[in-house]
């Protein structure tokens, strides 16, 4: 199985080759792959590709479905926060309790086929909540973003991105201004670079400025992404999400989630029930090489925090837009869909 290594970027584009169970989760433990529809969906296929490595090698089908469970727990584990990777991986767990082939060929194959089919529906979903988003667009096209929601984060064009890359695909002027997304910059050293491979011109500020520019300049529209989504409406993204929806209440700028159904837990009443995925001191202390912080001080590194759905102005799936009352209006979304397996 071969991934972009995302923490090498912009430096450098280096793929990167996962042989084992034990590559596949470190890289997903370690942000190589990151966002949370290409988390689910790299698990998926790589339980799909620890199928084939059986097959290839004559192992029973029912070895093989004890190391797929085994690997599919610990996937779970590995970002805890993010609701797309269990949606994933259970899809798959379905796949290996259904009594259909009797061999490891014929499980191999329905594993890749159902992670080949969450790959596709992913592309799927994001087009559709671009085409939604890009109303909400109106006619202001400069745009804040937090992190990095887009082509390197899904497996088509983006969640909180889609609007963007769809207004450029129709010939509309967007400007985007991205926080550099502390610690690991997420926002600097991802978003910049796959907005200038597109052609799209983007703005870094520090987290730090956010303030300043609503004071002096406000953005037309605040554009996230998700990780999970409460039945209430509270939204877990990363870390710095809560002051740009407070920044953009305070200023009257419309503040959007836009996130496939798949990132609605609806067995999480609020954000509250939402586990929050706290990383190594060292990804602050010397997370590029440098030693940046007191080595006696301790370090609070939560990789997301919770947006309550009072500040969110909508929410944008691929089935719609969704306004308050969240409750009734996120679980409408989620009943709609009726993609295979979705």
């Amino acid at each position: 199985m071969v991934i972009l290594d995302q923490t090498r970027l912009p430096e450098e584009q280096v793929e990167l080759e996962l042989r084992t169970a034990d590559d596949l989760v470190e890289a997903i433990r370690a942000l190589r792959v990151r966002g949370a529809p290409l988390i689910g969906i790299t698990a998926a296929m790589g339980l799909a590709a620890l199928g084939r490595q059986a097959e290839r090698a004559g192992i029973p089908r029912n070895e093989l479905i004890r190391e797929a469970r085994d690997c599919a727990a610990r996937l779970m584990a590995a970002r805890p926060t993010a609701v797309n990777l269990a949606w994933a991986v259970k899809r798959l767990e379905r796949v290996l309790g259904a009594p259909t082939s009797t061999d490891s060929p014929g499980l191999a194959r329905r594993l890749a086929e159902e992670a080949e089919a969450i790959r596709s529906q992913d592309a799927r979903m994001c087009r559709r909540i671009g085409e939604h988003g890009l109303a909400l667009l109106g006619g202001g096209h400069r745009v804040l973003t937090h992190c990095n929601a887009g082509v390197l984060a899904t497996g088509g064009i983006g969640t909180a991105l889609a609007p963007v890359y769809l207004a450029r695909e129709r010939g509309m002027s967007v400007r985007v201004l991205v926080g550099e997304t502390r610690p690991l910059l997420q926002g600097s050293r991802l978003t910049a670079w796959e907005l200038g491979q597109a052609g799209i011109e983007v703005t870094v500020l520090t987290d730090g400025a956010t303030g300043a520019l609503f004071h002096l300049e406000p953005p037309d529209v605040v554009l996230v992404g998700a990780d999970r989504i409460a039945a209430n409406g509270d939204v877990a993204n990363k870390v710095g999400t809560y002051s740009l929806a407070i920044l953009a209440r305070h200023h009257g700028v419309p503040f959007y989630v836009l996130a496939p159904t798949s990132t609605v837990d609806l067995e999480a009443e609020t954000g509250g029930d939402i586990p929050i995925e706290h990383r190594a001191a060292d990804e602050v202390r010397r997370g590029f090489g440098r030693t940046t912080t007191a080595e006696h001080a301790t370090v609070w590194n939560p990789a997301f925090d919770v947006t309550p759905a009072d500040l969110v102005t909508a929410v944008v799936t691929e089935q719609g837009i969704c306004r308050p009352p969240y409750r009734s209006a996120l679980r409408d979304a989620a009943s709609s869909v009726t993609e295979p397996g979705g």
